[in-house]
């Protein structure tokens, strides 16, 4: 009886399937194609416009990009290993950010420094002439001029500091003419100090050299109670010479 109620039901089923596949019908589109004409204008529209333009462009410079995603992919890596996997692409980015300011802050660094450098060379070339014409001009004074008079001439100016410029000079001539030193153009204060074999004038010599050094060179201004001070060691260095001659 089962079997006979399952046969009925695969029966009818079947049936309808067939009369739904025969209720189907095929509808063809009995309207005319009217055809869409495109101007040139507009043609020319659609041309310009970089959204249909599907021509495919040639990738330049793979080099570069190749070596910009290489330095992409070490900087990744530094930055994974200083501060984590997690924290290392915000910290690359930030980096890749300020980056273009500290590139400039080190070009105006090095053209500071440049300028820096080329006016202190200039300064300093200009000094390396000032003395030569110095040193020349030592050379006129100690063996033509009557340094004794350009002493009083100072003095007279109140101008102390060139007084024992003068004196100085006038030590080194007197040195010279008792063959105490060579007096050449090139020599120092200190040859001229390794020059002297008696300890008095040595030390006498070292005494003077100072205070030249420290009034001429270092350009300090002396008032008439210090010159006169100053003046002491000077002509006492000038008697020993005296004796020794």
């Amino acid at each position: 009886m089962r079997i006979f109620f399952l046969l009925c039901i695969l029966f009818f089923s079947t049936n309808l399937l067939v009369a739904q596949k025969d209720s189907i019908q095929v509808r063809y589109d009995t309207e005319e194609i009217e055809a869409k004409i495109i101007t040139e204008n507009q043609l020319t529209k659609y041309l310009d416009d970089a959204k249909f333009n599907y021509e495919l462009k040639k990738v330049e410079n793979l080099k570069w990009e190749a070596f910009k995603n290489w330095m992409y992919t070490i900087l990744l890596r530094f930055f994974e290993f200083l501060f984590g996997v997690g924290k290392a692409v915000g910290f690359l980015g930030f980096f890749l950010n300020i980056i273009p300011y500290l590139l400039l802050a080190a070009l105006l660094f090095f053209i500071i420094r440049f300028f820096i450098n080329t006016n202190t060379r200039s300064i300093l070339y200009a000094k390396q002439n000032q003395n030569l014409v110095s040193l020349s001009e030592e050379e006129r004074i100690i063996k033509t001029e009557d340094i004794e008079q350009l002493i009083r001439n100072a003095l007279k100016k109140k101008n102390y500091r060139l007084a024992i410029r003068y004196y100085y000079l006038f030590i080194l001539k007197l040195l010279t003419e008792g063959e105490l030193i060579d007096w050449q153009l090139q020599k120092t204060n200190d040859d001229y100090l390794k020059e002297l074999k008696k300890t008095e004038l040595k030390q006498s010599f070292k005494n003077i050299t100072k205070i030249y050094d420290y009034i001429w060179y270092g350009e300090f201004h002396i008032n008439e109670d210090k010159y006169k001070k100053m003046e002491i060691n000077f002509s006492s260095m000038q008697k020993e010479i005296v004796r020794h001659d």
